[in-house]
């Protein structure tokens, strides 16, 4: 599973990397976690306000932080779809 965190690096951005990577470790989900920062490349996926959170490529989350457990709930799909 390839897990993208699209944001340019204000606090929002890095809040949603870090509980994404809590949610990975804490469930045992074996996934590629990176950061887009270029601004170019986040345009590219269409979302009109960071944070986002990608997964295969599909942006499921944009513009506001989730909590950890729709981060779960997120990936969870991915895991089992």
């Amino acid at each position: 599973m390839e897990i993208k965190i699209l944001g340019t690096g204000c606090q929002k951005c890095k809040t949603l990397e870090r509980m994404t990577n809590e949610v990975v470790a804490e469930n045992n989900i074996q996934a590629h976690i990176s950061k887009v920062e270029d601004i170019m490349e986040i345009m590219k996926y269409g979302i009109i306000a960071t944070p986002g959170l990608v997964i295969n490529e599909k942006v499921v989350i944009s513009g506001r932080l989730p909590s950890k457990d729709e981060i779960k709930t997120q990936i969870e799909k991915f895991a089992n779809g």
